[in-house]
């Protein structure tokens, strides 16, 4: 399989919320990179196509498009690249 990402994801597992600006949704993190992630809700309905990632446990906001759908995963892309700085690392756990 051809990989076409910009940057590798890593394998994680940590809680995240999808924030709506007047609420929030539960997700989890299955994996990340310095471009994006891929997360697992328990359903699509009321899931913008931009919205905030919130990483608590990283101290993390991530402003994110969604790239992909696909039953209870999203695949987003950070709208912004992250520096190494600010990148969470896969050793990082929730």
């Amino acid at each position: 399989m051809l990989e076409m990402r910009n940057s590798p994801r890593h394998r994680v597992l940590k809680a995240g919320r999808i924030d709506l600006g007047g609420g929030a949704i539960d997700c989890r993190v299955l994996n990340l990179s310095g471009t994006g992630a891929a997360l697992e809700v328990t359903g699509q309905a009321g899931i913008p196509e931009r919205f905030v990632l919130v990483l608590d446990t990283d101290k993390q906001h991530l402003p994110c498009r969604v790239v992909w759908r696909k039953g209870y995963r999203i695949g987003v892309l950070f709208e912004q690249d992250r520096s190494a700085a600010d990148a969470v690392r896969p050793d990082q756990t929730a």
